[in-house]
């Protein structure tokens, strides 16, 4: 029976170790799928967000440009009366000349009928001059509503683009014709992939008419009805263009909507992962389908883990398992033999001369009372002499049958297995008498020895009441053996671990070089970035203030608005390098919230209003134990995303206390956010999809809110309910209200009408061409005596004694030459010292704290005119 139970046993454990794979195997299947295909699609999602941002700001670029020409009064002439040869000559060259500079695809000059007057194509064979575009959408939009927007083949030329038109109307107000402009998309077609992921736009009828593979163009992704037919017919949009379908079916595991495609095109066959988005203000929706097969790579490799982990689980539980019988079978042995051992030698003490004389009268000198024991057992009397044996005594050490008698010394049998060996290394003679001087002391002992021929003995002897000693041998070699082989494989299981240690460390140590190296090179490329931003923002002040025009100067703003947004994004990318990296130093001290969160409500408010919403703010006077500046960042990205996201209803600013902190609150009456996205928010490039469609951002607001909170040990919460709104807040330490005040008001507005900066001198040095040349500009605005504008070293060749400056705009790095080493040449020239501010892009903190120590002035760019003119007043001021 023992041998069927424990082929059940064996049977079972197979089965369970065996069924416990499986499942392993699967469970490892199913995570590592879906972990896969998470981070594909979080990796698809922010390729598909970077290919509609590029989509949109290719429309942005040219969407201004026919609304400035419709305000051109030589085109306004040439469609509201009769047009000769000489003039439709001249309008035809003047659109050419404009189209040529803007780089657009073709302008045309179109009658309030529909009829072309003049075109940018005039000299081509295929000239939109004299055609009638009526039936077109753009054309019927821009006379009905003011402008228009259609994507379509052109009807003269064949070649696709888009079209943007407004109205041109005449002096009672009235429209009198339009200028269209054709924009080409075709750039933006050839930057995507050729190979790989696959890039498609389609238009509200679902017409894929852009994409990154010829083969997918003008096929449509969803079913054609009867009136969308009769719509593409009527507008001609495609022109002769076939529309085919596509094959795909999605895939539905379990009910859950899965982002994956089966495609059962020729040129593509296979599963995809199909994401999507809108494009603002065009209708139009922008496909990404990536291959999913390295979803299906990540299952196997979720699968393989889990089965190499359950099989070192099975493992380890057997090693556990074996060490643990082995351990309570040496025990047993252990006990059974010192139970045998007690019970001889009391038999012994109450029979000492029977079994003597039973052992002398023996024949052969063996025990029958001993012979039952699986031990060898050999017992001596006082005399040290042999007195009885068993049989398992002279098997186990192989003694000549003459040897072991009755009366025999127990020194000949020592000597005898010394001359085979068998008592170790050192001298013989040392080694006996150290064993019989043990015998005569009378002292238990217990040990393990191991023979020539591997056989390991645990030799245990004790001695008997009325002197003599009993000693017993036993064989524990497959014990020894055993557990030499749990030893090793220990020893092996524990290198294989210290091996995947040393390759996780490897691997988390690439990671933090990888993630250094990341934050370094967003630094450098926001700080490349700033510099024609800073250019352009200060032409586009200085362009402003020479337009009287209303209409030109609301595009003037629209202009300085764009680049702000634009401002704020690569901002926020170095603000969130920095923070990612520990660059960003803190200043934490006891900070009035008041003033702060009064600030940031006059801001908000004004933003607020402009949107139709309510903004109500709850004033306070608790200190808190923060750093100033990155707490109003943080409340101020708390705001922003509320204005963004609140169509219509309230905004309220408040705190409230809980203990020895205070929750600063931002409550909004917006859409709310799904408890299922509620953690996703503060990660990088997530926005939401029902927020304002209009609003720029690039997900990163509460990125670096989490981050600074982070870096500040403040805890942030969010309470949000879909369709009620949502509370943002965060937790600050209260302080003692001893401290100083640390001003958090705005500066002061300077206004344009004054002149106080008339007559101040001033030297620009900057090793950028642009940005001397935008600061130029700037200042003789301001009616400044701009005496130089130049790099380092024409500076130093311009430089004379007497002749210094009353200000020096230092546009180079403070650090090392040619910076403070700069201003020391240039001092010593000049014979004095001019006031400083420096200008610089540098993300280092150092510098600021370096150029306010020596007493300068300190702006980052990009510029902002105001902050710029400002400080120079002060620094003038303080001269003074």
């Amino acid at each position: 029976m023992r041998p069927l139970a424990r082929s059940r046993r064996l049977s079972v454990t197979l089965a369970l170790a065996v069924g416990g794979l499986v499942l392993a195997a699967l469970a490892g299947w199913h995570l590592g799928e879906r972990r896969a295909l998470e981070l594909q699609a979080a990796h698809a999602s922010r390729q598909l967000e970077l290919h509609v941002q590029a989509l949109a700001q290719r429309i942005e670029r040219y969407r201004a440009l026919p609304r400035l020409l419709a305000l051109d009064p030589g085109l306004r002439a040439g469609v509201e009366g009769p047009v000769d040869d000489a003039t439709r000559l001249a309008l035809n060259r003047r659109l050419e000349t404009i189209n040529r500079s803007a780089g657009a695809g073709t302008l045309t000059l179109i009658d309030r009928d529909g009829v072309a007057v003049a075109a940018s194509n005039w000299r081509d064979a295929d000239s939109n001059v004299g055609e009638d575009f009526g039936f077109r959408p753009y054309v019927q939009q821009a006379l009905r509503a003011g402008s228009g927007r259609f994507y379509g083949i052109g009807v003269v030329t064949r070649v696709p683009g888009y079209f943007l038109s407004d109205a041109i109307r005449g002096g009672d107000g009235r429209t009198v014709g339009l200028v269209s402009m054709k924009v080409s998309l075709a750039p933006v077609e050839r930057s995507w992939p050729a190979t790989g992921d696959v890039v498609l736009v389609s238009d509200a009828h679902g017409v894929a008419f852009l994409a990154s593979r010829p083969q997918w163009r003008y096929r449509v992704l969803a079913p054609l009805d009867t009136t969308a037919r009769a719509e593409l017919a009527a507008t001609r949009q495609y022109h002769d263009q076939p529309l085919r379908p596509y094959h795909g079916q999605p895939l539905d595991r379990a009910g859950t909507a899965d982002p994956r495609m089966r495609i059962e095109t020729p040129s593509m066959p296979g599963t995809w992962l199909w994401k999507n988005a809108p494009v603002a203000d065009t209708g139009w929706r922008l496909h990404l389908l990536q291959d999913a097969a390295p979803i299906a790579a990540g299952a196997r490799r979720g699968a393989l883990a889990a089965g190499i982990g359950w099989i070192a689980f099975v493992l380890l539980a057997l090693v556990v398992q074996q060490r643990l019988r082995l351990s309570a079978l040496r025990r047993r042995s252990r006990a059974e033999l010192e139970t045998l051992v007690r019970h001889h030698a009391e038999e012994l003490r109450s029979a000492r001369d029977g079994l003597v004389a039973a052992a002398q009268e023996a024949d052969t000198g063996l025990s029958r009372r001993l012979a039952h024991l699986p031990q060898g057992v050999v017992i001596i009397d006082a005399d040290l002499r042999i007195v009885a044996w068993n049989a398992r005594y002279i098997e186990l050490f192989r003694f000549p049958p003459d040897l072991v008698q009755v009366g025999t010394p127990i020194e000949a049998v020592f000597r005898y297995n010394a001359s085979r060996g068998l008592l170790g290394p050192g001298p013989v003679e040392e080694a006996i008498e150290r064993r019989l001087d043990h015998l005569r002391s009378g002292k238990p002992h217990m040990r393990e020895s191991e023979k020539s021929d591997g056989t390991v003995l645990e030799i245990r002897g004790n001695p008997l009441p009325d002197g003599g000693f009993v000693t017993s041998y036993a064989d524990i070699t497959s014990y020894t053996t055993t557990a030499r082989e749990l030893r090793t494989l220990a020893d092996a299981l524990e290198r294989r671990i210290a091996e995947r240690t040393a390759d996780l460390e490897q691997a988390r140590a690439q990671a933090e070089a990888a993630n250094r190296y990341k934050g370094r090179f967003v630094a450098a490329a926001v700080h490349d970035l700033l510099q024609p931003l800073n250019a352009a923002r200060m032409f586009t002040a200085g362009l402003r203030a020479r337009l009287h025009d209303g209409e030109t100067r609301r595009l003037a703003d629209h202009i300085d608005g764009a680049l702000s947004a634009q401002d704020g994004i690569l901002a926020s990318l170095l603000d969130l390098s920095r923070l990612e990296t520990g660059t960003l130093r803190t200043d934490v001290c006891d900070v009035p919230l008041g003033p702060l969160l009064e600030s940031l409500a006059r801001e908000t408010g004004v933003l607020a209003q402009a949107r139709g919403l309510r903004f109500d703010h709850v004033s306070t006077r608790v200190w808190v134990r923060s750093d100033a500046t990155l707490l109003r960042r943080l409340v101020q990205n708390f705001l922003s995303n509320a204005v963004r996201y609140t169509a219509r209803g309230r905004i309220v600013l408040g705190v409230r206390r809980d203990g020895d902190d205070v929750w600063i609150e931002v409550h909004d009456t917006g859409p709310g956010i799904p408890p299922n996205r509620q953690r996703e928010i503060f990660e990088e490039f997530r926005r939401l999809d029902d927020g304002n469609p209009g609003g720029r951002g690039a997900g990163l607001g509460l990125a670096i809110v989490e981050r600074i909170a982070r870096l500040l040990s403040h805890r942030i919460d969010l309470r949000s309910r879909p369709g009620a709104g949502s509370v943002f807040r965060v937790s600050v330490p209260i302080a003692s209200p001893q401290a100083p005040a640390v001003s958090t008001a705005p500066p002061p507005t300077i206004t344009e009408d004054d002149a106080p900066l008339r007559g101040c001198r001033v030297w620009v040095v900057d090793d950028d061409p642009q940005a001397c040349a935008t600061t130029r500009l700037l200042l003789e605005r301001w009616q400044c005596d701009v005496l130089f504008t130049g790099g380092p070293h024409a500076a130093l060749a311009a430089a004379a004694h007497g002749a210094a400056p009353d200000l020096v705009l230092l546009g180079v790095p403070m650090g090392e030459p040619p910076g403070q080493s700069l201003l020391d040449t240039l001092c010593d020239r000049w014979g004095a010292a001019p006031l400083v501010i420096v200008v610089t892009g540098e993300p280092e903190p150092a510098l600021r704290t370096q150029a306010l120590d020596a007493g300068y002035g300190f702006l980052r760019k990009p510029l902002r005119p105001p902050a710029l003119r400002a400080l120079m007043m002060q620094m003038r001021l303080r001269g003074r």
